[in-house]
């Protein structure tokens, strides 16, 4: 399939933080083009946001609905291959949905849904339609992530006895919903947010890197939220106790009202024989220490990686490599898979978050939201 693959955006307007981000992302590798959207449900923004991004006007849709209808009717060598849907949470699952039974494959933001019923139901319509879903959970495709992963995987570490995770920011601590601002007023909001708030955009996170990582699942959780905004009805704080599969303990940290901190995703790993550490702010060391060595740090395309590392180091050693490419990697990966399907080829266990892993998230919100209801009992995820 010696082409590009080609992509359609549903929501990710002018002004839109993370629509810019997919398309950058999208776009680094060479592999993808965008060719049409319906940025917004406003049609007079979603045209002039297509015409800004130079697309063409009769590719720039008033309704994802009319999107998805008319992509499907144009020749297979001209519509779009996907869709990457880029809206707040509640409405990911009807486009994911409609996408998915035209005959689209599916980039979608995290959470995978507004609510754990609809992501079950998305999850069979995935696997009635025979279309790919990928879950942009980005920070799994940073090269010393692959790394950590590939080192557990190895048996480096021997049995991980301890886990430690936390994804702290600051930008809530002041009740900036109350202004101009939309990113903070639907992620406050129930009705488009769900049961979780920071829960569900920055726990989901780290529950994803954790047992990415691990290759171990949440088998049991305790939280403890708060919600310290006043007025504010979903969480903006939380501590959880964790319990492993394999018997690990471990803790999670997350917040948005932790002020000062930034974008602070973080994780810890010890195992029998050896640890590691890994900070998204500096994302291009993963640091090793060991129960008879000394202590080692991995850097992308540097000394000592797994292939499965080196598959994803971009630029030479010493050159930074961060957010955006993380990201990249997710869309990389995904349009391989496409690729390999168009082809007949059959990839088992493709390398990125998939309609399960947001289950796996879905179900990691309301476990804890049900242990805070119950003055923080344990609860299985």
């Amino acid at each position: 399939m010696g082409r590009k693959l080609r992509m359609g955006m549903i929501g990710g307007g002018i002004g839109s933080f993370i629509g810019d981000v997919h398309r950058k992302a999208s776009a680094i590798d060479g592999m993808i083009d965008l060719v049409c959207g319906a940025f917004s449900s406003n049609a007079e923004k979603s045209i002039a946001s297509g015409k800004a991004l130079y697309l063409s006007e009769e590719r720039c849709y008033g309704s994802y609905e009319e999107m998805i209808l008319k992509e499907k009717q144009l020749p297979e060598d001209v519509r779009m291959d996907f869709v990457a849907i880029v809206t707040p949470n509640h409405m990911h699952f009807p486009p994911a949905k409609m996408a998915l039974e035209h005959g689209f494959h599916v980039v979608c933001d995290k959470p995978l849904t507004l609510t754990l019923e609809e992501a079950e139901a998305l999850q069979k319509v995935v696997e009635s339609s025979g279309k790919l879903l990928a879950l942009t959970h980005n920070y799994t495709g940073n090269p010393m992530v692959k790394q950590a992963r590939a080192m557990v995987a190895n048996g480096d570490l021997g049995e991980i006895r301890k886990v430690q995770v936390q994804y702290l920011q600051g930008w809530l601590s002041t009740a900036v919903e109350s202004t101009d601002n939309k990113q903070a007023a639907w992620r406050v909001d129930p009705k488009k947010s769900g049961i979780g708030g920071a829960l569900g955009d920055i726990g989901t996170h780290a529950e994803n890197l954790l047992e990415y990582i691990t290759g171990l699942k949440i088998a049991e959780l305790a939280a403890d939220l708060g919600r310290f905004g006043k007025g504010r009805v979903l969480d903006d704080d939380g501590n959880l106790l964790l319990r492993m599969e394999n018997g690990a303990k471990g803790t999670m940290s997350i917040s948005q009202i932790a002020l000062g901190e930034e974008n602070n995703l973080a994780i810890k790993v010890y195992g029998e024989k050896g640890s590691f550490e890994w900070y998204q702010e500096n994302p291009n060391e993963l640091i090793t220490r060991w129960i008879d060595q000394p202590k080692k740090v991995y850097t992308p395309n540097g000394n000592g990686l797994y292939q499965e590392a080196l598959n994803v180091s971009r630029i030479p050693a010493g050159h930074p490599e961060g957010y955006l490419e993380a990201f990249a990697t997710i869309y990389r990966n995904f349009a391989l898979h496409i690729k390999a399907v168009n082809n007949g080829d059959i990839i088992k266990n493709p390398d990125y978050p998939t309609v399960e892993d947001g289950i796996r998230g879905m179900k990691f919100i309301y476990a804890a939201v049900e242990s805070d209801k119950n003055n923080t009992i344990w609860v299985k995820v």
